[in-house]
């Protein structure tokens, strides 16, 4: 079911993806052209899976989602590209291309990532791509604001460039990685219940606990698969992680008990959703998918 609901999924957003980047000027082509390299250079599309999922499950049609979900894959393919920068994990490789700043220059790719990150708003503001009300609008920006900053992604981020060498527990290896991954795949669940038109508190207080589990098991299995996969299979450099000596679930725990951990945080994702019917399938999918996938 999910390898069907994936590649629909992925068909509609990449299609409203495609039409962002089109250079208004010809000074622009080339910024554009990164633009465009950073964000359909491939990839799993999870975080707009999860938001198309969520205004699903609670009645909604996730054609009205898909601002939402560019918007969450603009900021995602924002931070690969600064992440993969010389001065923060300094790779060659991304989804087995080479990555933006290999591809076109470093003095591009942050105006890339720059760029991307500002149309994502753009993105939740238009209401052709995100067709609710006004107010609905406002929280949604808000919601992507706090996930994408120093609150959220960009303080793990600081916070993961800050641990290098250092051995961490579990509770402060939790709170890197809830802000560096599990804020914006918060977020995409939230969005997509926004974008529904029809959640309660309830649904969204369900949802987060939902949201949260699977944004921390993505993270336990990114570690798990760093440690027992290949550089062709991942799409970038096998065992970066270990080579940079950044705290990891498996160095922390013991690999067996890391992917007991993926699996116990899998179980509280469906735990959460045990409220919801049968059009809560695909968000039970992919906490499924996401400590079941090898790349």
């Amino acid at each position: 079911m999910i390898a069907d609901y994936q590649a629909l999924s992925q068909a509609r957003v990449n299609a409203a993806l495609d039409s962002l980047f089109d250079a208004p000027a010809p000074e622009l082509t080339r910024l554009y052209a990164a633009m465009r390299y950073s964000v359909t250079n491939g990839g799993k599309r999870v975080r707009p899976l999860l938001v198309y999922a969520a205004c699903e499950a609670l009645g909604g049609r996730a054609e009205t989602a898909n601002g939402a979900a560019c918007a969450v894959e603009l900021i995602h393919a924002y931070s690969l590209v600064h992440d993969d920068l010389p001065a923060m994990d300094d790779d060659d490789l991304r989804r087995g291309l080479p990555t933006t700043h290999k591809a076109f220059d470093e003095a591009c790719a942050i105006l890339a990532g720059d760029g991307l990150q500002s149309l994502a708003f753009s993105v939740l503001t238009d209401s052709k791509l995100t067709p609710q009300d006004a107010d609905t609008r406002l929280k949604m920006v808000a919601t992507l604001a706090h996930a994408a900053g120093p609150a959220g992604m960009v303080g793990g981020q600081a916070i993961d460039l800050g641990s290098v060498g250092l051995k961490l527990d579990q509770k402060a290896l939790e709170f890197m990685h809830r802000h560096k991954t599990g804020a914006l795949i918060e977020a995409s669940v939230r969005l997509g219940a926004l974008a529904s038109g029809h959640a309660t508190q309830d649904q969204l207080n369900a949802l987060q606990i939902y949201a949260r589990a699977i944004g921390l098991a993505f993270q336990v299995q990114d570690d798990i698969l760093d440690v027992e996969s290949d550089t062709a299979t991942l799409g970038k450099r096998q065992g970066a992680d270990i080579a940079r000596d950044k705290p990891t679930y498996p160095a922390l725990l013991g690999l067996e008990e890391a992917k007991l951990y993926a699996l116990e945080l899998r179980d509280q994702a469906l735990v959460a959703l045990r409220p919801f019917d049968a059009a809560a399938e695909p968000l039970r999918a992919l906490a499924r998918y996401i400590v079941e996938r090898r790349n």
